[in-house]
């Protein structure tokens, strides 16, 4: 302690002294008349009073000893260096953090659709801007806390929206194929669609930044094909298909939903002749006549085209007939649930 901290102790516990010793002076006084009168004293609060006044009075005269040993030493209570005492060097401040070592995006609850949870944060791209990444946890996923669930990835098609701000309906659909045990429970993920490129719903924007951190904020099976997969509904149906095409080692297959693909695009994405044959649904409701002639279009370029392109496994679904667009969307989205639950558990050879 410095010199004027001992100081300002010290006479704080002296004054603490003198005030018992005049609490011991009163007291005594008050016994001795009760002794006049014959009375039975009671001196053990005086002795009581007497014997702190003793030891704030051996205190007070520490401090001030204490105080006085001090005096050669500044007020900050740093030690002057000396021969006998080497001087001590501060300990170097630490760097602040880099970049790279920053905290992890934080997902924040932003509602409750279809009896899940969604969540929301902004995740860092690979130029320094933020990206919204929305994140649906199934019903009852917090009842088991060592499940991990497979994840489907849904591309938005909409430049600086996801794919549930345009088809707010779309986790019925999965909600829906979980109720009915017609697939495993998901964890979908919606990234925001890329801001400032010509093809919005390109699979490589900022990719691995999305899964780090869905992989380390969520219980989700590795990042991989044995438990990722993509959906894609309208507009976003040739982005879920371009992600499967391109990447079948990060997507075990993918699914699109009443979309409307160009073939001439698409098939070249499957040109590269290594890895595992990619596996893809396209689905569209009976009447929808433009929607199953573009996905009849996109299978024959990819029976002709180059690489791993002949080697994808495609299946057109037609069945699903309803009395509203919402009600086929419905179960368009429960038959790709169903079809991707279904293909993850049983990978590609």
């Amino acid at each position: 302690m410095s010199r004027p901290v001992l100081l300002a102790s010290a006479a704080v516990v002296l004054a603490a002294g003198c005030w018992l010793a005049r609490e011991a002076l009163g007291r005594w006084r008050e016994e001795r008349g009760a002794l006049a009168y014959e009375l039975v004293a009671e001196m053990r609060p005086v002795v009581l009073r007497l014997g702190g006044a003793l030891l704030c009075g051996l205190g007070a005269t520490s401090l001030a000893v204490a105080a006085l040993l001090t005096g050669d030493q500044p007020a900050g209570g740093t030690r002057r260096p000396s021969a006998e005492s080497p001087a001590v060097l501060p300990t170097p401040e630490k760097p602040p953090p880099s970049p790279s070592a920053a905290a992890a995006p934080r997902f924040t609850g932003v509602g409750h659709p279809a009896e899940g949870e969604l969540l929301e944060a902004a995740v860092p791209g690979a130029d320094g801007s933020p990206r919204a990444v929305r994140v649906w946890l199934p019903p009852h996923y917090a009842d088991e806390p060592s499940a991990r669930y497979p994840v489907l990835v849904l591309p938005g098609a909409t430049p600086g929206r996801t794919a549930d701000a345009e088809l707010p309906d779309v986790f019925d659909g999965l909600a829906s194929a979980i109720k009915l045990g017609r697939a495993r429970p998901f964890v979908a993920v919606a990234p925001a669609a890329p801001i400032g490129t010509a093809q919005p719903c390109d699979p490589m924007a900022d990719q691995d930044r999305i899964r780090t951190a869905v992989a380390g904020a969520f219980r989700t099976l590795p990042p991989g094909p044995q438990g990722w997969a993509a959906l894609g509904v309208a507009a976003g149906a040739p982005c879920a298909v371009a992600a499967e095409l391109t990447h079948p080692e990060l997507y075990g297959a993918a699914a699109g939903v009443s979309g409307r693909y160009d073939a001439a695009a698409l098939s070249p994405a499957a040109g590269a002749p290594s890895g595992p044959a990619p596996r893809v649904l396209l689905a569209a409701a009976k009447d929808d006549a433009d929607g199953l002639a573009a996905a009849h279009r996109l299978t024959d370029a990819l029976r002709t085209g180059r690489g791993r392109a002949p080697r994808t496994q495609v299946r057109i679904s037609d069945a699903v007939l309803d009395y509203t667009p919402e009600r086929e969307r419905l179960r368009l989205v429960r038959l790709a649930a169903q079809y991707l639950s279904d293909t993850l558990a049983h990978p590609a050879p």
